[in-house]
């Protein structure tokens, strides 16, 4: 399996990551009966961790499906695989960033994992 594969892997759990973080230890029974009743209730850092859980997901369908086309069409691998990991580092950094409530960096951060899902698309071509 491809380094870009594991890279997909592990951008499809990385929204779990941002989860988990805001819901323990707070999260409990009587919140899972009304989960959206309580995200929307959040404040602060664990609101923010809730952001991002969702940015992740929202930016999981691109980023996939730009290395499945590009792994389909015989992009060079060795740039598919260095995009796919910076991707991660990005996306990384996008929940840090989140969590630390520093909008510009995390913007900054938003726009590198942009560029990377493009990026490896276009290698393809």
């Amino acid at each position: 399996m491809t380094v870009a594969y594991w890279c997909a892997f592990i951008a499809a759990i990385l929204p779990y990551a941002w989860s988990m973080s805001w819901r323990w230890p707070v999260y409990s029974f009587e919140a899972n009966l009304a989960p959206r009743h309580f995200e929307e209730a959040l404040t602060g850092w664990r609101q923010r961790a809730h952001w991002a859980h969702l940015n992740a997901f929202e930016n999981f369908p691109p980023f996939v499906a730009s290395v499945i086309i590009a792994q389909q069409l015989s992009a060079p691998q060795a740039t598919v695989d260095k995009l796919a990991l910076a991707f991660i580092v990005f996306r990384a950094l996008h929940g840090f960033f989140y969590l630390a409530n520093k909008g510009v960096l995390r913007s900054l951060a938003f726009a590198g994992g942009s560029v990377c899902t493009i990026a490896i698309f276009l290698s393809a071509v």
